[in-house]
C-alpha cells in the first residue's frame, strides 16, 4: 500500500519540508516500532510512571493517524515483553488495564477507519481473561479491515516465537503432515505469529538504545534500523518524518553490491 505524491497528510509547518522530501513511492511498506522510554519521560517530568504509560498511549494515537495518512500498510509496535513481567505488579497492572481501555476508548475509531487490529505474542494465563476477551472482539470485528495493519506485540519475545514455530514444525512432521526436508526460510514463516505480514523494512527505537531487545528476531533480519533520542511519549509525526527520511537515504543491498537493490519483503 504506497501513497500518490499527492498524498495529503496532516502536518504542523516545521514538519512540511520533511514531507516535501519524502520519495513517495519509497514509502516502507512496513514500520516497526520499539515504544522505549515512557517511565524515564515520566521521571524527566515528575511524574509517575503511569502517567509515562497514559502520554504513551497518545503518542501511538499520533503514529496511527500519520501512518494511515502516509499510506503505510503493516505497523507493529512492541507493547508489553516477555520480559516485562518483571517490573513491579503495580506498574504491571496498571499497563495492562490502560491496553484495555485504550481498546475500549479506540474501538470505534480503529473500525471506522478501516484498521485491522492483530495481537502477536502468548497469551497464557497471565494475560488477564478480561484483557483475552477483549482482544479476541477487537480482532474479529476488524479481520476484514484493510488500510492498516496494526499489530500488537504483547507478551510477546522474539526468541519466544521462533521456539514455538519450531515446537508447531516439530509436532506437524511428528504427525506425518510434513517433510522436515522441505522447510524453508520461506516456509519456516508461515509458522511465525506474523504469518501472512510481509518482514518490516524499517524499525525504530525511541530512548536512545541501539539494541532490537528480544523484539522480532527472525523477521527484523534486514530492516533498517533508526534510533531516537526522543523518548516514547515525545515522539511525534516530524519524527516519523525523519525516520523514513534516513531510510530513504540508505541503499538496501541485502548482502548484494552497489545498485543491486531489490524487495525482500515476504
Amino acid at each position: 500500500m504506497q501513497p500518490s505524491s499527492t498524498v495529503s497528510l496532516r502536518v504542523l509547518d516545521e514538519e512540511q519540508p520533511l514531507l516535501n522530501g519524502l520519495d513517495h513511492t519509497r514509502i516502507p511498506q512496513h514500520i516497526a516500532i520499539i515504544m522505549d522510554g515512557n517511565g524515564r519521560w515520566a521521571k524527566t517530568h515528575g511524574l509517575s510512571v503511569q502517567e509515562g504509560y497514559r502520554a504513551g498511549k497518545a503518542a501511538l494515537q499520533r503514529t496511527l493517524e500519520a501512518c494511515g495518512d502516509l499510506g503505510i500498510g503493516y505497523l507493529t509496535v512492541f507493547a508489553f515483553s516477555t520480559e516485562n513481567w518483571r517490573r513491579p505488579p503495580q506498574e504491571v497492572e496498571f499497563l495492562l488495564k490502560l491496553l484495555e481501555r485504550a481498546i475500549d476508548e479506540e474501538f470505534a475509531k480503529l473500525v471506522r477507519e478501516g484498521v485491522r487490529v492483530r495481537v502477536i505474542g502468548r497469551m497464557d494465563a497471565r494475560v488477564p481473561k478480561s484483557l483475552q476477551e477483549k482482544i479476541a472482539h477487537i480482532v474479529e470485528i476488524t479481520r476484514k479491515n484493510k488500510r492498516l495493519i496494526f499489530t500488537v506485540a504483547l507478551n510477546y519475545g522474539g526468541r519466544a516465537e521462533i521456539v514455538d514455530a519450531a515446537r508447531r514444525v516439530a509436532l506437524e512432521a511428528a504427525a506425518g503432515r510434513l517433510d522436515p526436508q522441505t522447510i524453508t526460510e520461506e516456509n519456516f514463516h508461515n509458522f511465525l505469529y506474523t504469518n501472512g505480514t510481509p518482514d518490516p523494512e524499517l524499525v525504530i527505537r525511541t530512548g536512545g538504545d541501539l539494541r532490537l531487545s528480544n523484539f522480532l528476531l527472525w523477521q527484523l533480519a534486514y530492516a533498517e534500523f533508526y534510533s531516537t533520542p526522543l523518548y516514547w511519549p515525545d515522539f511525534n509525526k516530524r519524527e516519523l518524518l525523519r525516520a523514513i527520511t534516513a531510510y530513504q537515504q540508505r541503499e538496501r543491498r541485502f548482502g548484494g553490491r552497489c545498485g543491486d537493490y531489490q524487495s525482500h519483503a515476504r
